[in-house]
């Protein structure tokens, strides 16, 4: 005799089509587990399948209604609903393209990093990089002297002697030639913001600069005078004075040449602060040809004596 194959019920075989169809997706089965008012109750499929299988009609009496939801709960269920599709595809979905990109002026979804630290030609200044620096030319007191000022000299490549060197002791406000002091050097060196040698060389353009402002260029001239003269004179002494007239007037002045001779066949040996002062005046207020020089005025006697010196020569 024939075995019939049992049929499945319509309940059961949606299942199973339901459960093929997760397997091929491979999505698990409880992601899609609804909640129990939205579950058909098992007696009513076990009713079904007893009908079709010629039961007697008295299993229609334990079929139990399905659990309906609770009043209210419609929205509930469709967020559920939604949350699960949701949860479903935002699986399948790569990171990388949940990753917010600033498109215009619109700002991220996610937290955007701290912008990168620009960074420019001019770092921040250090202190302590400066006072390191510093050590390397100084000596057990704590003061560049000449050996330590020799070898700066060479690092920055300028020779002692150049200009420059003057205007960057005036920067550092350095009571004595030859010797810068720590405070000196962080004071002078803060105000430059230079912390090495490469910042300093970038700053001698600058530095080249105060030369061409009048009121700059007054200041280190009058500075001169101090910086170079003994601690223990008043007077800066003759060669001193002439060295220091060639670095500063040598270059602008047109009678320097002519000044620097009459020095060196003079009586004179020193050279005090109001001579000093006074040549500047007279480099820039006097013509070339002495022409507009007043006799009368509050010239020192050195000057008073260079002019009548000069006028013989042209005379002669």
């Amino acid at each position: 005799m024939p075995v019939k194959k049992k049929r499945k019920a319509p309940g059961v075989a949606a299942a199973v089509a339901e459960d093929a169809g997760l397997k091929k997706c491979k999505i698990p089965r409880y992601c899609l587990s609804p909640p129990r008012w939205l579950s058909p109750s098992p007696g009513a499929g076990q009713a079904a399948s007893r009908e079709e299988r010629g039961e007697p009609s008295q299993a229609r009496r334990s079929v139990r209604r399905p659990v309906s939801a609770p009043r209210g709960t419609e929205p509930r269920v469709r967020l559920y609903v939604l949350s699960v599709v949701l949860g479903q595809a935002l699986r399948f979905v790569p990171l990388c393209c949940l990753r917010a990109q600033r498109v215009g002026n619109r700002r991220p979804y996610c937290r955007s990093q701290p912008p990168a630290r620009l960074i420019s030609g001019e770092e921040d200044f250090s202190r302590k990089k400066c006072l390191a620096w510093f050590y390397e030319y100084a000596g057990p007191d704590e003061v560049v002297g000449p050996e330590g000022m020799e070898k700066f000299c060479e690092d920055i490549g300028v020779e002692p002697e150049n200009i420059i060197m003057l205007v960057l002791a005036w920067k550092l406000e350095a009571e004595s030639m030859g010797f810068f002091t720590k405070e000196e050097w962080l004071k002078g060196m803060t105000s430059l913001q230079c912390d090495c040698t490469e910042k300093l060389q970038s700053r001698f353009d600058f530095l080249r600069s105060q030369l061409n402002d009048i009121s700059s260029f007054k200041n280190i001239y009058r500075y001169a005078f101090d910086f170079a003269r003994d601690k223990d004179q008043r007077s800066l002494d003759i060669d001193t004075a002439k060295s220091m007239l060639a670095l500063l007037l040598g270059r602008t002045w047109p009678l320097f040449s002519v000044f620097y001779q009459y020095l060196e066949q003079s009586k004179y040996r020193v050279m005090n602060k109001d001579q000093w002062y006074n040549v500047l005046e007279f480099s820039r207020t006097v013509h070339a040809d002495l022409s507009n020089y007043d006799e009368d005025g509050a010239w020192p006697v050195l000057l008073d004596e260079f002019v009548e010196w000069q006028k013989i020569r042209q005379t002669s």
